[in-house]
């Protein structure tokens, strides 16, 4: 029987998923006692109501993100989302992953390639925020010329923080290739053989969203 891994952060009221974005904040739109009392038959529903910015836990990156012309949320191929095979490049404690540490390209095309960096033992602390680990623009090349279906990583940002041009975002998703960031969990998986559903919902006019992502074992 195939059994499922978790690859996502839940989003929780305060939390924070990068530095110097607004916290996502929970309320109560319509409580059971309101609900309750207006159908008085005993029966009652919670209606909530979330406000977030997109970058928000973890969240996929869609082309409009970095290229107005590009695909938003709603308009990615499913085939790049849902039910990808996947390989995953262990770069456990590296400070950064270059294109020699990725290893083989060739078992790359058409998968979701996942990047393990270990940076996801941090979440929720001060040190997951400065430091993190991050690609290369040689990495991000040899992830276009393999044909990637989506590139995944468990730390702050694919990019180096502190380089404004962003190779590997403009890079990426220039060629239509989704990035998932902040994953967690990556080393409960097999390094080939799993396959990746991320999905976020269908959102008009946005190119980032938060996901559900969930791996799928053999």
């Amino acid at each position: 029987m195939s059994r499922f891994v978790e690859l996502s952060h839940g989003i929780r009221d305060g939390m924070v998923t990068y530095p110097g974005m607004p916290e996502p904040r929970l309320s109560t739109y319509k409580s059971r006692a309101q609900s309750g009392a207006e159908l008085g038959t005993g029966v009652s529903f919670d209606i909530a109501r979330i406000e977030l910015v997109a970058n928000t836990g973890t969240y996929l990156d869609a082309p409009y993100h970095y290229h107005a012309d590009g695909a938003d949320v709603a308009a990615l191929p499913v085939e790049r989302l849902a039910d990808v095979p996947l390989v995953v490049v262990r770069a456990v404690d590296a400070p950064h992953v270059d294109a020699a540490a990725l290893g083989d390209p060739g078992r790359f095309w058409g998968h979701a390639v996942l990047i393990e960096t270990g940076w996801s033992r941090h979440w929720g602390t001060p040190a997951y925020l400065t430091g993190s680990p991050y690609l290369t623009a040689d990495a991000a090349r040899v992830l276009i010329d393999a044909n990637a279906a989506l590139v995944g990583v468990d730390t702050l940002n694919i990019d180096d923080v502190t380089d404004p041009h962003r190779p590997v975002h403009d890079g990426l998703l220039g060629a239509g290739i989704p990035i998932v960031e902040h994953l967690t969990n990556l080393a409960a998986l097999p390094d080939t053989g799993a396959r990746l559903t991320a999905l976020p919902a269908p959102v008009h006019g946005m190119g980032t969203f938060p996901v559900r992502a969930v791996a799928r074992l053999a």
